[in-house]
Order: C-alpha cells, then structure tokens, then sequence
C-alpha cells in the first residue's frame, strides 16, 4: 500500500512498500479494554505500513478512517524532564518522549473512558513484553463478565487486546497493573474507551518499544 503523498513528502527519506490493501480495524470490540531532526509538526517515526513481527504481520494503517495527525511527531518540548523520560498527558490524548534539544517525540494515545479509572503520577517501565499474553484483572472480569473465558490468559497476536509490544509500569518494585500498550482497535486512538491503560499504534508501541529502556521514568498526567 502506498501512503497519501503528504505522508510520502514528510517520509521521502524512508523506503516505503508496496502491498495489498488491507483494513486496520481487526479488533474484536470486548478488547477495547485491554489494558535527524525534522520540524515541528512533520512526522518522524518509520513506516505505517504493513510489517510482518515474530511470526505475526501487524496491518497497515488505513488513512480512510485514521486522521494523519494522529501520526509520531517531533515537537518542542519545554518540560524540566530528562531525556528518555515518558510523559503521558490523559486530557491531550498525547504521549510524550523527552529527546535532547528541547525536542519530544509525540505519540497519540487511547486512554481510560473514566478519570477515575487512569493512573497517575509517577512510575518505571519495569517490564517489556513482545506480544505479551493477555489476562483481565479480577475487578476487570468482575465488571465485565464477557471476560471469564480469558481469566486463564489469552496468548500473544494480533487480536491480543495489548498489541504488539507493552511496557509494563512498577512503583517501588510492584506492579501498578497500569501498562503501555498496543490496540486491536486503532481507530479509537485519541479516544477514551478503554479500562485505563494507555494505547497506541501497534507501528506507534514498537516504536517506543526500541527507545524506551527498562528503568525509564514515566509521568502520568491528568
């Protein structure tokens, strides 16, 4: 699939495949709730396109029913944080990571339909998961009985609601059960739907996958 040409302008330096149309949009509805610089505004990350991962082929973003601006960006950043450290602002449906320079790099995120139900504050990426298994909290299947079948685990995919990749937050040495995360659903990237963790892109997750490291520091806003 060949992206629109504003994309192909902002990413002429990327090599870019040519490949059947497919939808993005394979997400089983339940699993909503899934737990060089260039200017500002021009994308900066690497191909939407079709990309085939350990054995499992993450689909194409289809530009027919996501927004391009939603795509990773380099912006300005003028925040007192490190480099290398996240920060996630819930009310902009927007994460960020810090870079040198005064620079970030934006992603767009899904996040919790409730405020109630969105971490907050500050934690570390103390696990990284490449299509992770999927289990529903105990309060999860107790809200939502649909999820009974999978309290044992639902196995690593492309339908797994955590995507490709999550990034799994500790305090203090425990697990927040809060995560970063892929999606089954992109088109509700920039929403409010799921059950309180962050998502994005699966392309957006393995992404930050490959620059975050174990230990990094991650600001919840809301």
């Amino acid at each position: 699939m060949k992206l629109p040409s504003e994309i192909d302008k902002k990413i002429s330096h990327l090599p870019v495949s040519t490949m059947t149309r497919r939808t993005a949009m394979l997400g089983l509805p339940l699993f909503v709730a899934g737990c060089g610089m260039s200017p500002e505004g021009f994308f900066s990350g690497g191909d939407y396109g079709s990309i085939s991962d350990d054995g499992h082929v993450i689909p194409p973003l289809d530009f027919g029913v996501i927004d391009r601006d939603k795509l990773r960006t380099q912006v300005a950043w003028s925040g007192k944080e490190k480099p290398g450290n996240v920060v996630v602002k819930i009310p902009e449906r927007h994460l960020f990571l810090v870079m040198e320079g005064g620079r970030a790099l934006r992603y767009s995120v899904g996040v919790g339909r409730t405020e109630g139900l969105n971490f907050r504050g500050t934690a570390t990426i103390g696990r990284k998961e490449k299509w992770p298994r999927w289990t529903p909290t105990p309060n999860m299947i107790a809200h939502i009985p649909r999820y009974r079948p999978y309290a044992g685990g639902m196995a690593g995919g492309i339908d797994n609601p955590l995507g490709a990749r999550a990034l799994y937050l500790y305090r203090g040495g425990t697990d927040t059960y809060f995560r970063l995360h892929g999606t089954t659903e992109p088109e509700t990237i920039g929403s409010a739907v799921s059950s309180g963790c962050v998502r994005l892109f699966n392309h957006d997750i393995v992404d930050l996958y490959n620059r975050v490291p174990l230990g990094a520091t991650v600001t919840v806003i809301q």
